[in-house]
């Protein structure tokens, strides 16, 4: 027979899982909507900038192209790839563990280095991999100034020539269910122009001081702000990832809680009915002594 003390504990211990789990379900559900807000504010800055960019570039001499557009021999390539420090947030960080896994694959032939932004690809490469370096601090305040920072030793770094290619692995926040895994190239920046569609005009700027100047000016800041986008996608996705985790483990918890109830409702019942038919037993014994 089942040991009743021992059930009532699991139930115990299953209820307090499921108040922590309902908690923290409740903490990241407020923590999505700002994080939600900063990134669906930033999209379409980040959409403008890189369409004033390519049209200004239309328009500039073909001659000059931007030191962060020129494309060279690849032979180093550096990964900038965004998780969380925490976990418990279902497939969140592992799916994009394994698509850095997967781009290793498709770019073993060149050197590789990667840029942790979180703690658990640092933890998950670190070991096996060379770390140009780990920015997990960042998200105890993160701003757009330190973004800019990392993003800035990212561009000098790629300016003298120690990475040919630098591209962003993370998580893009879709809606609070669905987090999509995106590799973006940062550098070269691309220059070509988007084809118009049918019945849109094209955009007639006046420069000043010049085409160029101006270039010189954007690209860095549309480089940047990438890289923030990049990781305010990751930091909505996640609140997404562990709001819909907790709720899942808070239903899970409940169902085996049920099921417990029941077998331990079970298991007290057929132990006073042994009792009850110990006891009558025992009556009929002395009557008939």
């Amino acid at each position: 027979m089942a040991n009743l003390k021992e059930i009532r504990g699991r139930i115990t211990s299953i209820s307090s899982t499921m108040q922590i789990t309902r908690a923290m379900k409740m903490v990241s559900a407020a923590k999505l909507k700002k994080a939600q807000d900063a990134i669906v504010m930033l999209r379409p800055y980040s959409e403008k900038l890189q369409e004033i960019i390519q049209n200004v570039n239309s328009s500039s001499d073909p001659d000059q192209v931007s030191i962060y557009a020129q494309k060279r021999e690849v032979k180093k390539v550096l990964f900038i790839a965004v998780t969380s420090n925490r976990g418990l947030a279902g497939a969140f960080n592992s799916s994009v563990v394994k698509e850095l896994n997967h781009q290793f694959q498709n770019n073993a032939q060149y050197e590789i280095e990667i840029l942790t932004i979180g703690k658990k690809v640092y933890d998950a490469v670190r070991k096996n991999r060379a770390v140009f370096s780990n920015e997990s601090a960042i998200f105890d305040n993160l701003t757009f100034d330190r973004v800019a920072n990392i993003t800035e030793s990212v561009m000098t770094s790629f300016i003298e020539g120690k990475f040919d290619e630098v591209y962003v692995v993370y998580n893009k926040f879709i809606n609070a269910a669905t987090q999509e895994v995106i590799t973006e190239q940062v550098l070269p920046i691309s220059m070509v122009e988007t084809e118009k569609e049918e019945g849109q005009t094209e955009t007639d700027y006046i420069f000043e001081p010049n085409r160029n100047e101006i270039l010189d000016n954007l690209i860095p800041k549309s480089i940047k702000t990438q890289v923030f986008k990049a990781v305010l996608d990751s930091v909505a996705s996640e609140h997404g990832a562990r709001m819909t985790a907790m709720h899942k483990a808070t239903d899970n918890a409940e169902a085996l809680r049920n099921d417990l109830k029941i077998f331990y409702n079970k298991a007290r019942q057929a132990a006073i009915t042994n009792e009850i038919l110990e006891i009558v037993s025992g009556a009929e014994a002395l009557k008939n002594s």
